[in-house]
């Protein structure tokens, strides 16, 4: 099957960056949020990956800005996506806030709807199982930007049924991705591993043993990665981090996911990185 019209829930960072990559594929999307501020931020934002987005990328279209823009729809309604063929779901990694919200979509989606949580660590069978169709939930845990990403982790609920997963692969497949499809327990497999990372090295600026630019330079420059760990934390936005870890700890109650005091501090100042212009470096 090809899809032309994707719902997407939240226009923060990842609902952008998903947003820009439907348009880079040739689809049109219904991008819903609480504020039309956040809306109206989140189509600049889109402009700009629009704009510069094929330069990162070669391999990315060179779009026509209003061409391309004419095909999303910015909403505040979650009505909206009633003729949406697939939603994919980024709200904040706060239970209370995903249950609304699916219990709002279960209520306007039609039943042949698959819902993609978009998520850090909450439990993909959680999720599915406040809807009416929880074999039609799956976890696509899409990475940032999403537009630069070629790879996804999907995540299997206990009752995800192998027509969602297909359906799941198709879209992705026509977001040009590959799947790396994993069972489903808190955290999955990136972030039960990632966030380890991050919140010792915030460990480690807190008790003073290196610089934020150290600890990265590490990890880019000893072993490789693109990116260290606290630019990460930096990308994906502290206060996203520390929800994250606080899931971690009540999901397992193991106190390796015990959240660093120096990263809530942080948020409590509104340092959350590069959407606010400061974490633990400046922008």
């Amino acid at each position: 099957m090809e899809f032309k019209t994707i719902g997407i829930i939240g226009a923060g960072t990842m609902g952008i960056g998903i947003a820009a990559d439907l348009l880079f594929h040739r689809m049109n999307c219904i991008l819903v949020d609480i504020t039309t501020a956040a809306l109206e931020r989140a189509k600049a934002e889109i402009i700009r990956i629009i704009r510069f987005a094929p330069l990162a990328n070669p391999s990315l279209p060179k779009l026509n800005v209003e061409e391309a823009i004419s095909k999303i729809t910015f909403t505040t309604n979650i009505e909206d996506v009633y003729n949406a063929e697939f939603i994919i779901e980024n709200v904040p990694e706060k239970w209370e806030m995903k249950e609304a919200v699916y219990r709002e979509l279960t209520k306007v989606c039609k039943p042949e709807v698959n819902f993609a949580v978009n998520t850090s660590c909450i439990s993909v069978t959680k999720v599915a199982s406040i809807t009416d169709r929880p074999d039609k939930v799956i976890g696509i845990h899409f990475m940032n930007p999403s537009y630069l990403k070629n790879c996804v982790e999907a995540i299997k609920g206990y009752h995800t049924s192998e027509a969602c997963i297909n359906n799941a692969k198709a879209l992705l497949d026509q977001m040009k991705k590959e799947v790396i499809l994993v069972n489903d327990l808190p955290g999955f497999v990136t972030n039960r591993i990632s966030h380890l990372f991050m919140n010792e090295a915030a460990f480690v600026v807190q008790d003073d043993v290196a610089t934020p630019a150290q600890v990265d330079e590490i990890f880019t420059k000893c072993y490789g990665h693109k990116m260290g760990p606290l630019e990460t934390a930096d990308l994906i936005g502290l206060d996203t981090v520390v929800n994250s870890l606080d899931i971690l700890y009540e999901s397992y109650q193991d106190p390796k996911f015990r959240c660093c005091p120096l990263l809530r501090k942080m948020v409590d100042a509104n340092l959350l990185g590069r959407k606010t212009g400061k974490g633990f470096y400046n922008y």
